[in-house]
């Protein structure tokens, strides 16, 4: 019963997609279980280049059974345009893709209110994307979601849905000043999406339980990562689910004594979207050659990504925190053009090197990071596929990356398409 979970170590963005892409060639079952359509896994192969918000990254593999899960919250109008964009470029999948019945609906009003309480917020925004996420989750802790079971009876979807948006409409008047679009054009709206949403519609958790038992393979994919977790994460500067590798038990309904084995994704460097802090950020030419040659700019929204040297602190957190067994390590070749490399090993704070990871945002934004260096390679990386091919310096970096986190180097990617990895070892 081998079921495996791929998890971000870092603020998110490490390069989920291109590894969960390659690991679903030896799954049976991919699993998406937390997140929304503010996350964008990019997979390249051949000439070609695709950004999945809510599809699992397992789509593009034959005979693979691809599960969007309960943890997941649903724009409908998103959805169906990911779904139309997939069909468009040849994709075939009707009989592979199932959505959980449990899982929640993002619906416009969770979007208006999003948006308006991010540009309220003055110094207190988090850099959300504004796609209804949060508030959408708000509404599932509140017992007061559409979730997608209510798509199979349409008089409970315009009960509920009415009800929610008679709440809606007064709260968001008496906050924002703001007014929604009449009701019946957005129930008319969400009617047109759940014919599309309609035929994917199951009971998951039943399915997953049924692969397991089956002894098939599962792959449980993340969205964001782990410092962007509501509860581990750098709080309030993160998303609103979780992120960590226990999300996959509750946001698949999987057992938590069937989960065989965690595989932490992360970058050779740092990097984060929106607010919050990030101890070993560069805002000098080293962070925008960063940007510059890892193409740092968010998937979903274009934002530029803020750029750091690699953090070990975030990592062995990370490690800790997710049980993570294997690592597969990142953009390596993003660093080939610097002369000398640094990772942070711990933070300093007034004068103290703090064991573990503070909880409070003013503490961590007050650190201080403790580098170590490390000799730059000056050669070419990129597209490297054995470990020896690789200059001696890059291996000595790569080397003390895995001391510093005492665990096994899985994978190393030096390029964004799938043959540019190196490959040291099998996911189940």
């Amino acid at each position: 019963m081998p079921v495996s979970v791929v998890v971000g170590m870092q603020w998110g963005d490490e390069g989920k997609g291109k590894i969960i892409d390659l690991f679903s060639e030896e799954a049976d079952v991919v699993a998406r279980y937390q997140g929304g359509h503010n996350a964008g896994h990019t997979i390249c192969f051949g000439d070609q280049k695709f950004i999945l918000h809510l599809i699992p990254s397992g789509i593009f593999h034959k005979g693979k059974l691809c599960v969007i899960g309960n943890g997941v919250v649903i724009d409908p109008k998103a959805l169906v345009e990911e779904i139309g964009m997939l069909k468009q470029a040849g994709f075939e999948f009707d009989d592979k893709l199932v959505i959980s019945d449990r899982a929640n609906i993002i619906l416009p009003y969770h979007m208006v209110s999003d948006q308006n309480k991010e540009s309220t917020s003055g110094d207190r925004k988090i850099g959300t994307t504004g796609r209804g996420i949060g508030p959408s989750y708000a509404d599932k802790v509140a017992r007061a979601g559409l979730r997608l079971c209510d798509f199979l009876d349409e008089s409970i979807l315009k009960d509920t849905m009415r009800a929610n948006y008679e709440e809606k409409k007064k709260i968001l008047k008496n906050l924002y000043g703001c007014d929604l679009q009449e009701f019946e054009k957005l129930y008319d709206d969400l009617l047109g999406y759940r014919e599309v949403i309609l035929k994917y519609i199951r009971d998951t958790q039943s399915i997953l339980r049924i692969e397991i038992a089956a002894g098939h393979k599962v792959l449980c994919e993340g969205a964001q990562g782990t410092m962007l977790d509501v509860d581990h994460g750098t709080y309030p500067f993160v998303t609103s689910s979780n992120a960590t590798s226990g999300g996959a038990c509750t946001g698949l309904g999987i057992p938590p004594n069937k989960i065989t084995r965690v595989i932490g994704v992360i970058k050779a460097y740092t990097t984060r979207v929106g607010e919050g802090p990030f101890p070993t950020e560069l805002t000098d030419g080293f962070g925008e050659q960063l940007r510059k040659n890892g193409d740092e700019f968010g998937s979903t929204t274009g934002r530029p990504r803020r750029c750091g040297w690699f953090d070990a602190v975030v990592a062995k957190y990370a490690v800790e925190l997710n049980g993570i067994d294997a690592v597969a390590l990142t953009k390596i070749d993003v660093l080939d053009t610097f002369d000398t490399v640094k990772v942070c090993t711990g933070y300093s704070h007034k004068g103290k090197v703090l064991e573990g990871m503070p909880a409070c945002p003013r503490v961590l934004e007050e650190c201080e990071p403790v580098y170590t260096e490390f000799p730059g390679w000056k050669e070419k990386t990129s597209g490297a596929r054995c470990f020896s091919d690789l200059p001696d310096n890059a291996k000595r970096y790569i080397d003390g990356l895995q001391k510093l986190l005492d665990v096994e180097m899985l994978m190393i990617s030096t390029g964004p398409h799938r043959d540019h990895t190196i490959s040291q070892g099998a996911l189940f």
